[in-house]
C-alpha cells in the first residue's frame, strides 16, 4: 500500500509537469503565426488568381481555412488543447474511478482470505505453532527434556524455520513483481506525458503547416497522435482494472474452499497469483497499439520497438516464474 502511494504521488507529479509545460505553446505560437500567415498569402492568392484566370467567380468559403486555423493558433491553449482535454478528461475519469473500485475491493478480498487463512491454520495444533507465537511456546513448554522431546524440539524450530523462510521468499518476490508492475505503468504514463507535452507545444507549428497546400491533413493527424496518445492512460487503467477483478475472482474462490476446506493449500492460488502479475507486466507494453485501434494514428517504430520489448521481457518474466512457482507448488 506505501508502495501504490509513492507510485500514486510519481503520476500526480507528472499531470502537474503537463500542466506546467502548456504555457510553452504561447511562445511557439507567435512562430506559427508567421508560418499561417504567409501561408494563408499563398492559399488565398493562388485560389482568386485561379479563378481569375479561369472568368470564374470568386468563392469565398474555401478562403476562410486560413482564418479559422489563424484563430486557432492565436488561442491555441484555449481552444484547441482546452477543448480535446475537456472531452477527454472525463473518460481518464470515468477509467480511473473504475480502477480505484477494483481495487479497494482486491484489497478487502485480501485481507479476507488472510484472516481466514490464520484461522484455519489456528485450527490445526500440527500448524498452529507456525503462525502463532504463543502457540509455539505452549507447544514448547508442554515437552520435556528426553532425547524425544529434544528431537521434536529441533524439529518444531526447523519447521517454523522453513515456514518463515518460504513465506519470506514468496512476499519478496511478489513484491518485486508488483514493483516491476508499478514501474511498468509509470513508465506507460511518463511516455505519454511526453508526447503529450511535445504534442502540445508543437502543435501551433502543425496548423500552421496545415494551411499550405499538400500539408491539409497534418492538422487531422496532430488531433488523431493527440487523442491517442491521450487515451494511452484510460487503456491503461482499464487493463489493471481487469487484473484487479481477475484476482478477486480468485481471491473469492480460496475464501469459498477455505471455508469448505480448512485444509486447502493456498500455495497454487499464489502462483496463479504470480502468472497474472507477469501477463500485466507484459501486457502494459501493448497499451499504445490497443489506444490506436480507438484511435488511428502512427508514431514511427515506437510500437515495434515496445513488442519488442515485450518480447524479451515475456521470455525472461515467464521462464523466472516458471522456477518459482515450481517451487513454490512443491
Amino acid at each position: 500500500m506505501i508502495l501504490a502511494i509513492e507510485f500514486d504521488n510519481l503520476h500526480q507529479l507528472l499531470r502537474s509537469l503537463y500542466t506546467e509545460m502548456l504555457p510553452m505553446c504561447s511562445t511557439m505560437a507567435g512562430v506559427a503565426k508567421g508560418i499561417a500567415g504567409l501561408g494563408a498569402l499563398f492559399y488565398i492568392a493562388y485560389r482568386v488568381w485561379q479563378s481569375l484566370a479561369r472568368a470564374e467567380p470568386i468563392d469565398v468559403y474555401p478562403l476562410l481555412r486560413p482564418f479559422a486555423l489563424g484563430l486557432c493558433i492565436m488561442f491555441f491553449p484555449t481552444v484547441v488543447l482546452g477543448t480535446l482535454n475537456a472531452v477527454l478528461s472525463p473518460v481518464v475519469r470515468g477509467t480511473n474511478q473504475l480502477l480505484e473500485t477494483q481495487t479497494m475491493d482486491m484489497h478487502r478480498y485480501q485481507q479476507q482470505k488472510d484472516k481466514l487463512e490464520y484461522e484455519a491454520m489456528m485450527r490445526d495444533p500440527t500448524t498452529a505453532f507456525l503462525v502463532s507465537n504463543d502457540e509455539f511456546d505452549k507447544q514448547l513448554d508442554a515437552l520435556g527434556w528426553s532425547p524425544s522431546d529434544l528431537m521434536c524440539i529441533a524439529g518444531m524450530y526447523i519447521e517454523r524455520a522453513m515456514y518463515n523462510m518460504r513465506k519470506a521468499i514468496r512476499n519478496m518476490f511478489r513484491d518485486i513483481l508488483e514493483l516491476i508492475f508499478q514501474a511498468a505503468a509509470l513508465l506507460i504514463d511518463t511516455l505519454r506525458t511526453f508526447f503529450l507535452i511535445v504534442l502540445a507545444i508543437l502543435g501551433p507549428l502543425a496548423f500552421a503547416f496545415s494551411v499550405y497546400d499538400g500539408f491539409q491533413s497534418t492538422m487531422t493527424q496532430w488531433i488523431s497522435r493527440y487523442i491517442s496518445v491521450y487515451l494511452w492512460l484510460p487503456v491503461a487503467d482499464l487493463f489493471s482494472a481487469i487484473l484487479a477483478k481477475i484476482q478477486i475472482l480468485i481471491l473469492q474462490n480460496d475464501i469459498e474452499r477455505l471455508a469448505i476446506d480448512p485444509s486447502f493449500c493456498i500455495d497454487a492460488s499464489d502462483g496463479v497469483y504470480i502468472i497474472f502479475s507477469i501477463i500485466g507486466i507484459v501486457g502494459y507494453f501493448t497499451v499504445p497499439t490497443v489506444a490506436n485501434w480507438v484511435i488511428q494514428a502512427s508514431i514511427g517504430n515506437y510500437g515495434r520497438n515496445v513488442n519488442t520489448v515485450a518480447a524479451y521481457t515475456g521470455g525472461a518474466a515467464g521462464a523466472a516464474a516458471g522456477n518459482v512457482v515450481g517451487k513454490l507448488v512443491k
